[in-house]
């Protein structure tokens, strides 16, 4: 895995604005003083909200962060380093000096208490291991309250949310805790999330709405195609593959990509795409399946935090890309897989698709001996461990 210092914004994203869908549970509300200026009387989409947060004009992350994505002065001269030891110690004398965002590992761990009553005890845990633990253990913990009564539901709320920085570590999953389904298990129809403003207009909230929104219905539409249509997948192997891979309570959807794709392949039908990202993040607290990793950068030291409501317009929201998900979009998007799933007349063409490591993508078409050190160390092949490439052609071939 690379370490977090060298992949913040090395590479473009296509997965810079998604949607999150949820099963509906008991939320806690969580502080963000810039709500005001995202969040007016009327709920939000999590898409528009994370737009605001990172391209508000005036308030958003890359309107106040004019250097969040760094350039250097000058080439790395890597031939006259001598080799990872030196590299690394080069490339953080340059994060430390720039406001560029930069990362450390963290560690993280997960309390469950079942039937809380009134929060009491979670109160006295957090406020225990905030006292008394290692900071970066308090700062990273999860609390979460297994609870089937709703009222006591809002109790327990209250009650941690005295102390305000418990409320970014605790939620309350409104289930019965006897029901094997409720554990990291999908039963529940998808809903959609949403951002609202409180009663006291300082604090926000998710908010669960049925399936109403045409992106979020076709990106399910799409994730859920071959569990849908696979005929040959027998009931027996399903019950089993839902057992070792049960589907999860919450779930991020690129959304901005798919609308992306959809106007690309309107207006560039033949098109050649080269898409790279991340596949996956390290250290990402926020939950759900292909969540984001929320960051801000102050004095040189970087806060990671463990929910998108927290971004204030100061903290970066960045997405792994599940790539088998983006060639199943893009060819969605070509009119193929709509055309072979309900035999619409949209002439729609396959496309070739590749999928790269990094370093083989370098290796084929970059010029690796630039980035060479003395002891035959190469960051461009070395590192990257976490990044892909995503190449897509036309062709003619319908079969």
């Amino acid at each position: 895995m690379l370490s977090r210092t060298l992949t913040t914004k090395t590479l473009p994203f296509i997965f810079n604005v998604v949607d999150l869908i949820a099963v509906n549970p008991c939320q806690p509300p969580l502080k963000a003083l810039f709500s005001t200026h995202i969040v007016g009387d009327k709920p939000v989409l999590v898409r528009d909200f994370i737009h605001s947060a990172l391209y508000h004009p005036k308030h958003g992350y890359f309107s106040q962060r004019s250097r969040s994505v760094g350039v250097l002065d000058a080439a790395i001269k890597f031939n006259q380093l001598q080799g990872r030891k030196a590299y690394m110690k080069h490339v953080d004398k340059i994060y430390k000096q720039s406001e560029i965002s930069w990362f450390t590992p963290v560690e993280l761990f997960k309390i469950y208490e079942i039937g809380g009553g009134s929060g009491t005890c979670a109160k006295g845990v957090m406020d225990y291991i905030m006292l008394n633990a290692p900071e970066r253990v308090y700062n990273n913990m999860t609390y979460i309250s297994v609870e089937i009564s709703p009222s006591l539901a809002e109790i327990q709320k209250e009650t941690v949310g005295q102390v305000s920085s418990h409320s970014s570590k605790f939620r309350v999953e409104c289930r019965d805790a006897a029901d094997r389904a409720g554990w990291e298990n999908q039963v529940s129809p998808w809903m959609e999330v949403w951002v609202e403003k409180q009663h006291d207009r300082e604090t926000l909230t998710e908010l669960y709405k049925p399936l109403e929104d045409p992106l979020i219905t076709r990106c399910i539409e799409i994730m859920e195609f071959d569990e849908n249509h696979n005929t040959q997948r027998s009931g027996m192997l399903k019950n089993i593959w839902s057992k070792v891979f049960p589907k999860p309570r919450r779930c991020w959807l690129p959304t901005g990509c798919l609308k992306l794709l959809e106007v690309l392949h309107d207006a560039l039908p033949k098109m050649s795409l080269i898409a790279s990202d991340f596949t996956f993040l390290p250290d990402v607290k926020v939950p759900g399946e292909r969540a984001p990793l929320v960051s801000t950068k102050k004095d040189g030291s970087s806060t990671d935090y463990g929910n998108y409501l927290d971004a204030k317009g100061d903290a970066d929201i960045f997405f792994p890309t599940d790539f088998l998900l983006l060639e199943r979009m893009d060819h969605y998007c070509s009119g193929w897989l709509k055309m072979q799933k309900d035999k619409s007349s949209k002439q729609g063409k396959k496309r070739r698709t590749l999928t790269l490591d990094t370093s083989s993508f370098m290796e084929e078409f970059g010029l690796p001996t630039k980035t060479r050190t003395k002891d035959g160390y190469n960051p461009l092949l070395d590192d990257f461990k976490n990044t892909k490439f995503y190449l897509s052609v036309p062709t003619h071939n319908t079969k």
